[in-house]
């Protein structure tokens, strides 16, 4: 059975794994509350956290892509923690940089590193991450980090999909929820995924070598593989049917790690993928693959409150 089928759906199975979510929604309670008391981690500089209420992507990345490129062009040194989630690294904290393997540290810190422009750092633990970066940034930016109570925040951004939104309400395992929607009432920045932000996409890129590219207009009426393992698969495949290709689907776990025989399907039709896929397969990619560039938009409104938010708090 599949658990979106539960989760975004009308399933009855949702009344039976009721009293788990009850449950569920009370310890998050309980363990945000003990935090609240002052057992967190208090850092000399704002802290931004960029999360979720939900399981599985809203659009997070390219939102901290964005930040950090928006605070560095107002005079800000950012600075970028995650918990590198899929990396199979021992030691902490890491530094990412833009050719860091993917397997060790994650595929979406490399994303972060490349296109930010920022120092980017990663441990389970973000404290060990954030203090491995004050002595060459003014602000912080943690990635997915919005129920990592341990470390103090200053400003909460969260991000919602704007078509599956909150599914059936229900939190854990009934429903998709980390944290009860009520949880949207205490944060600083609600961003829409679909509305308040928009994705601007760029020309296809060859995934063995980003330099080559073409537009994807050009594959418009043809059949092409579509490879996704994202948060939100289905949205990066209706996205590239609006664009009128044909697709054979493919999909995969999120942060999912590729062979070669994963991604080739004995024919020679053009593969198309994620970008967060591409970085897990560019050393063994032929010239039929190739990444959508995406980039997040949002509002000059909202860039201006950021600061005056960040500015009262450094007052």
């Amino acid at each position: 059975m599949n658990i979106n089928n539960i989760w975004y759906h009308t399933h009855p199975i949702r009344f039976l794994l009721a009293p788990l979510s009850w449950l569920f929604c009370l310890l998050v309670w309980v363990r945000r509350k003990i935090y609240c008391l002052g057992f967190t981690y208090q850092v000399p500089i704002p802290v931004i956290i960029v999360g979720n209420i939900t399981v599985g992507g809203t659009g997070k990345t390219p939102l901290v892509i964005w930040l950090g490129q928006f605070l560095k062009k107002h005079g800000f040194k950012p600075g970028i923690v995650s918990r590198g989630y899929g990396g199979k690294a021992k030691k902490w904290p890491i530094s990412v940089f833009s050719d860091s393997n993917p397997y060790l540290v994650g595929d979406e810190p490399v994303l972060l590193a490349r296109h930010s422009g920022c120092p980017v750092a990663i441990a389970p633990r973000r404290i060990i991450a954030v203090e491995s970066l004050l002595d060459q940034c003014d602000v912080i930016i943690c990635d997915d980090g919005l129920q990592h109570y341990a470390l103090h925040r200053d400003i909460e951004i969260v991000v919602i999909d704007a078509r599956r939104r909150y599914g059936n309400g229900l939190c854990l395992p009934a429903g998709p929820l980390r944290e009860p929607v009520s949880r949207l009432d205490s944060v600083d920045f609600v961003i829409s995924n679909g509305h308040t932000m928009q994705f601007e996409f760029s020309d296809l890129r060859q995934v063995a070598d980003n330099t080559v590219s073409q537009a994807l207009s050009a594959l418009q009426g043809k059949t092409v593989h579509a490879i996704a393992g994202i948060g939100h698969p289905a949205r990066f495949f209706s996205y590239l049917r609006e664009q009128g290709l044909i697709l054979h689907c493919h999909e995969f776990p999120d942060h999912y790690y590729y062979t070669a025989s994963d991604i080739q399907f004995n024919d020679a039709l053009p593969i198309i993928m994620t970008e967060k896929d591409a970085v897990k397969c560019q050393t063994f990619a032929t010239t039929q693959h190739w990444y959508l560039p995406i980039t997040a938009q949002l509002p000059a409104q909202f860039g201006d409150s950021l600061l005056q938010t960040i500015k009262n708090i450094t007052k």
